[in-house]
């Protein structure tokens, strides 16, 4: 674990020294689990965005975008379950008085078994060597079976008592399984209890007339209650979907882990309409189709898996993560969900309006069925930039800090720097920069020796280094560098924007889903 934590802290500490993630109000101390993107994080922030917005929207003809509001009816979240079911089980430890999710306690628990299961995987590698066969060793090897007999056998027995809310019996598991409190070490609990997530406010002039409301806890209902509006106006056939990006706000009462678990966050969430009975091999498409996505971007196949959960939602018929190994394990990055009639049924009743779709083709009226994707917005950020982030021992015996990011979504593109400051090496550095700036985002960096500005540049994730020297003035020719390689060739200043462009554009990467 400490190795795990030692990368963890650097990939904070990275963000922070390169202008990507701050903590939010720092000056007054900060606000725990609230963070600010600053201005190399914006950047990357927009441009995963902006990759799932093409991916989902622009991509697909029936899928359509939505914005909607983060203020709704307060009846919406009585209708959605949240007023009365959105909550967490929550454990205080009696000597630390610190407070836990009991669910997350168990699952680190598995966590710690799972890398005893790598341990075991890495060892017979490194015995078999190319004959090793990692899928027949896992399933057969007495000490792995064990221990992923063991996992199975408590995430299973947690997900029934969660589901039929046997608190008591969610704290006898984290008292047999010895489970202590990671600050203190003591194993004095208290008992599990539930806590809404919800973050309450008023609407109205005067205290006395306000009314009750909440930010929203996900976006997903404000696609549920313009169902019908968007089906209408977009005359959208059967099947077809509505995405939403936007921020949404839970009363995490253990935010932690940096950006993965906060209480101001933002969603990517696609709500995909379905005729009845469908739902199945939509599923299965919507599962297929996302980890293509996420596997597009060239982040490692290994890094990837699903988990099927095993405590379906009382509304779902499946549902099922992919989750991504962060520096702290495999954790959950985005949702596929198959969610029935629920939502929109749910609406109709509270609100009394037919929430409908007439079937033409089955000459018929009916509630669709929905298919989720939801992802979180600042879980992938911190997927990408962890991922990212390595320390490459180099040729010469230095290293070097290079930030890998994928670079379509790459804030800055390439970094132009002049040889010296002098000889109007700065004046044709400036041109390139004016020339290229319509359609890459480009900066200029003329400060230290050029070679501290490579690796400034790797450092800060840009993937491309344009050097103007003295002979750029006779053959109006540069040398532009490859992040990842650190290969450098000459090239013609009138190439630059087709070779930049083959490297970072959209259509070159999403065109690996196909």
């Amino acid at each position: 674990m400490a190795n795990q934590d030692d990368q963890f802290k650097k990939v904070i500490s990275h963000a922070k020294e390169y202008g990507y993630v701050f903590q939010s109000s720092e000056i007054y101390d900060g606000l725990s689990a609230v963070y600010d993107y600053a201005q190399n994080g914006v950047e990357l922030k927009k441009n995963i965005r902006d990759y799932w917005w093409k991916a989902m929207v622009q991509m697909n003809e029936n899928i359509v975008g939505l914005d909607a509001a983060i203020f709704m009816h307060p009846t919406t979240w009585k209708a959605s379950g949240h007023v009365d079911a959105f909550n967490d089980p929550l454990i205080d430890n009696k000597d630390s008085k610190k407070r836990y999710r009991a669910d997350v306690l168990i699952e680190d628990y598995c966590a710690k078994i799972e890398t005893k299961i790598e341990k075991e995987v890495k060892k017979a590698e490194k015995r078999f060597g190319e004959a090793f066969n990692k899928a027949e060793f896992i399933s057969t090897n007495g000490r792995v079976v064990g221990y992923q007999e063991k996992i199975n056998t408590i995430l299973s027995r947690m997900g029934k008592s969660l589901e039929n809310e046997d608190l008591a019996d969610v704290k006898a598991l984290i008292e047999e399984l010895e489970i202590a409190c990671p600050l203190s070490g003591s194993k004095n609990w208290t008992d599990v209890k539930q806590f809404n997530l919800m973050f309450g406010t008023k609407l109205g002039a005067s205290a006395e007339s306000a009314m009750d409301l909440y930010l929203r806890p996900e976006t997903a209902q404000g696609i549920f209650v313009n169902f019908l509006n968007v089906q209408k106006t977009g005359r959208m056939k059967i099947p077809f979907g509505i995405a939403q990006t936007g921020k949404a706000f839970r009363n995490e009462i253990v935010a932690r882990q940096f950006i993965f678990r906060m209480r101001e966050f933002e969603q990517m969430e696609m709500q995909f309409f379905i005729k009845p009975g469908t739902q199945k091999e939509w599923y299965e498409h919507w599962k297929e189709t996302r980890l293509k996505w996420h596997l597009s971007l060239g982040m490692g196949q290994d890094n990837y898996r699903f988990h099927d959960h095993e405590k379906l939602a009382h509304y779902a018929d499946a549902a099922a993560d992919i989750e991504f190994k962060f520096p702290f394990g495999f954790k959950e990055l985005e949702g596929i969900h198959s969610r029935t009639d629920f939502d929109l049924s749910q609406h109709e009743k509270f609100s009394g309006k037919k929430l409908q779709y007439f079937d033409h083709e089955e000459n018929k009226s009916y509630v669709p069925y929905v298919l989720e994707t939801s992802i979180g917005l600042d879980r992938m950020f911190l997927a990408v930039f962890s991922n990212a982030l390595q320390e490459e021992a180099l040729e010469n015996g230095t290293t070097r800090t290079v930030l890998k990011l994928p670079s379509v979504l790459a804030p800055v593109k390439a970094a132009i720097l002049p040889l010296v400051k002098k000889d109007g090496l700065p004046e044709v550095a400036k041109e390139i920069l004016e020339d290229l700036k319509w359609d890459f985002n480009v900066i200029y960096d003329e400060k230290d020796a050029v070679g501290r500005r490579y690796r400034r540049q790797d450092a800060n994730g840009t993937p491309f280094c344009i050097t103007v020297d003295h002979d750029t003035l006779e053959d109006q020719s540069v040398t532009i560098r490859h992040r990842d390689s650190m290969e450098q060739e000459r090239v013609k200043i009138s190439d630059l924007k087709a070779i930049i462009k083959s490297e970072v554009e959209v259509r070159t990467w999403l065109k690996k889903m196909k």
